[in-house]
């Protein structure tokens, strides 16, 4: 079975499909810094973790586009206060040109049920 959250003509802001939980990128306010968009990124994530029937203790990867790879310290010190210490995922981190230049961040899980 699959089950789809937030669908559009698009895309679904999350799919689950058995165990699974995949989230699409997430974006925090065009024209903020990288350290509220992270902020408001990671809130949208556990927003729709939640809304999925998860958390993020159990989030398996995540992947993380940054339009500038200066910011990574500034979202690293955001990430770290969030992500849970003792259930780390997987991560990878790059630098991308986003959808608009005034995105800084963008991330994407996979989780668990």
């Amino acid at each position: 079975m699959i089950t789809r959250i937030q669908p559009s003509a698009r895309m679904s802001e999350a799919v689950i499909h058995g165990n699974t939980v995949y989230l699409a990128g997430q974006v925090g306010e065009p024209g903020d810094d990288v350290t509220a968009q992270t902020k408001t990124t990671l809130a949208e994530v556990d927003a729709l973790l939640a809304q999925a029937g998860t958390d993020k203790s159990r989030i398996l990867m995540a992947t993380i586009w940054l339009a500038d790879i200066a910011d990574f310290e500034a979202m690293n010190a955001v990430w770290d206060a969030w992500v849970d210490p003792a259930n780390p995922p997987a991560r990878a981190t790059s630098e991308a040109r986003l959808a608009t230049p005034d995105y800084l961040v963008e991330i994407i899980v996979v989780a668990a049920l």
